[in-house]
């Protein structure tokens, strides 16, 4: 009883009743919010048929506030994806998805699309390890036509799903959404070409934003900015067929042939003629933050016969100021505060990306012949910073990492030092150029490959762990691996100074956070350094991993032999061999793949000079590693410090 008084008496307090009160209102706004959210509501393409325009305009700023709580917590795309809103909304309502199959290019744009097929309630979990993944995924969603994390595969891509509709009698649309930036590639080219000389019915939507990561470059991106908006196009082209077919004695045929002369007659004054040139009828451009007039666009061409090229003009970043503003830095964010737009600094170390653009400056500072390529990943590889020092000697080629390559060899072939700095999972794009432009004539083009090995919460498209198996197969190429920055700027330095062609390849994220050395010293190529004696336990590696395992010999107490190889290839085989020759159970470590890797040309050494070792090779196994965490991604190949822990325990 006395309790119940007490209670009654702290409830009836001015503070109880204004925190009450608090709550109350809290609670009330959060329901009428989830009342009148209509993203609440969308759990598939046939919810949004079923919405007013007004509707559709309200969802559109619903979607835009998810995408950007949900990045600024977990980090992912964001200038893209808030551009393409309205797009998305207006195919999705005019097509029938996934019967209608839409394939849209790289799908760092397809966050929109994935709140409103089904993916709404796991949206916050976008990027997470087990959740949504940052890209279109065949194997996460029937809505998801075709998977992608590199641009420009879309146009081929749904060209072939149109062919195979064909070939089997069936009647669905296909359409390709394709960004600005994917058609400075060759390979958005190779599938105009094929899809206009086809004639097979497909629909190719252009979202010319004049972006892709870094500002579109180039002839394209010109061309496309000078075309101009013929305003009320489609509803004339509509009445006119309307007015003839009602005019006796003349069929469809005689209207076709009209439309047909139109067409031609169209071609002389309007800009669109580069697209009606390769065989597409083309349309626009249109404002693709306007619903209605994206609907009624997509209306009149839904079935229309053949290829087909649509233009719609969007903002990236659309709708956050800060994303407007910057859109180089908004392409892709790690976590951040929404409020103002800045990232949360989580430490402060230097980044691999830092310390190899810090030091391709202070080299291009003495040697005027260093130039710096990239292929639309200006900020990604550094080479905005370096820019800012030589503008003249910084060549962005767009999505083109083909011609990046080719480009270089010509620089190198004419006296010019050519830094190719490129994601190792884009340079995998132009393994022909490295082979038959620059290594078979050995010209000495530097391959500085970002992101090698395990990048997160992007997943298997921007994992990088092929590139020292698929270099190692190239005659010519030195291939060489730094354990930390301080090693790396040596290694930039030594690479322009080699003669031949040469790959540096380092990881995403924070170095160890070990000291710079003041000065440039150049390492003989070829050789390793021993980090430390041992008697029990041959440990041989290459890149940061070797700490992981420095980090694991001191706390299991072990006498293990450590060695820096340094270079993948050629090995430092004296060196190796030394200490294999005393030392029988031997581990090779490499944040790489297994197959055809650093412990696959270690094995092979051993085998070659006969010599019996108990061998564990410790690396990235034969599996895409899908995406989560760093730490996550390890532990899934089994690179992390509590499997080399594990590794060295069963080794000794």
């Amino acid at each position: 009883m006395k309790k119940e008084k007490s209670l009654n008496k702290l409830l009836s307090s001015k503070k109880a009743q204004t925190l009450l009160g608090q709550q109350l209102k809290e609670e009330i706004a959060q329901r009428q919010e989830k009342k009148a959210s209509i993203l609440s509501k969308v759990n598939s393409p046939r919810d949004l048929k079923r919405l007013s325009r007004q509707q559709l305009k309200i969802l559109a700023q619903e979607i835009r506030n998810k995408i950007i709580e949900v990045v600024s917590k977990n980090g992912g795309h964001l200038g893209g994806p808030l551009g393409a809103v309205e797009l998305t909304l207006a195919v999705h309502y005019v097509f029938n998805a996934p019967y209608d199959k839409i394939v849209i290019d790289t799908g760092h744009q397809s966050y929109p699309h994935k709140l409103v097929t089904g993916r709404r309630q796991n949206f916050h979990t976008l990027r997470q390890y087990k959740g949504v993944c940052g890209f279109c995924n065949i194997f996460e969603s029937e809505y998801d036509v075709f998977g992608a994390g590199h641009a420009s595969t879309a146009i081929s891509a749904a060209l072939g799903i149109a062919k195979a509709r064909d070939y089997q009698s069936q009647k669905h649309k296909i359409v390709a959404i394709v960004g600005d930036g994917a058609l400075t590639a060759g390979l958005a080219f190779e599938g105009l070409n094929n899809a206009g000389y086809s004639k097979t019915s497909i629909l190719v939507i252009l979202n010319d934003n004049r972006m892709s990561i870094s500002p579109n470059v180039g002839a394209i991106s010109s061309y496309l900015n000078k075309i101009v908006l013929k305003p009320g196009y489609f509803e004339l082209r509509k009445r006119t067929r309307e007015l003839l077919e009602k005019i006796p004695g003349i069929g469809r045929e005689e209207i076709d042939k009209v439309f047909k002369m139109q067409e031609r007659l169209r071609t002389i004054t309007n800009e669109g003629i580069f697209f009606e040139s390769m065989g597409f009828q083309y349309y626009g451009p249109i404002d693709g933050h306007n619903i209605d007039e994206l609907i009624l666009a997509l209306q009149n061409v839904k079935d229309l016969k053949g290829p087909v090229l649509l233009h719609v003009k969007t903002e990236k970043g659309k709708g956050y100021a800060f994303a407007e503003k910057d859109t180089d830095k908004f392409h892709g964010m790690s976590p951040f505060d929404p409020v103002n737009g800045s990232k949360y600094v989580t430490t402060t170390k230097m980044t691999y990306t830092d310390a190899f653009a810090n030091a391709l400056i202070r080299i291009a500072e003495q040697d005027k012949r260093v130039v710096a390529i990239t292929a639309a990943m200006k900020s990604g590889t550094g080479l905005n910073k370096f820019e800012k020092h030589f503008p003249e000697r910084t060549i962005d080629v767009g999505i083109a990492e083909q011609h990046a390559v080719t480009f270089a060899a010509g620089l190198a072939i004419a006296g010019m030092k050519p830094v190719c700095a490129i994601y190792s999972t884009f340079l995998q794009r132009a393994y022909d150029q490295i082979i038959h432009d620059v290594c078979l004539q050995n010209l000495g083009v530097i391959f500085a490959l970002d992101r090698a090995g395990l990048v997160g919460d992007d997943g298997p498209t921007h994992n990088g762990p092929f590139d020292i198996a698929y270099f190692r197969a190239i005659p010519n190429i030195t291939i060489m691996v730094p354990k930390d920055e301080n090693e790396l700027q040596h290694m930039l330095y030594t690479a322009t100074l080699l003669k031949g062609p040469c790959a540096l390849r380092y990881p995403r994220g924070n170095g160890i956070g070990v000291g710079l050395d003041s000065e440039f010293r150049k390492l003989e190529t070829g050789k390793g350094e021993l980090i430390k004696e041992g008697k029990d336990l041959l440990i041989i590696g290459i890149g940061p991993i070797l700490y992981d395992a420095m980090q694991a010999v001191e706390e299991l107490k072990c006498s293990a032999a450590i060695i820096n190889a340094r270079f993948a290839k050629p090995l430092d085989e004296e060196l190796i061999l030394r200490h294999a020759r005393k030392i029988i159970n031997i581990i090779t470590l490499e944040e790489g793949a297994l197959n055809g890797g650093f412990g696959s040309a270690v094995l092979g050494l051993l085998n070659k000079n006969k010599i019996k070792s108990n061998v564990k090779i410790i690396g990235i196994p034969d599996n895409f590693i899908e995406h989560g965490k760093p730490d996550i991604q390890k532990k899934l190949a089994g690179i992390d410090r509590e499997s080399i822990k594990k590794a060295i325990q069963e080794a000794i």
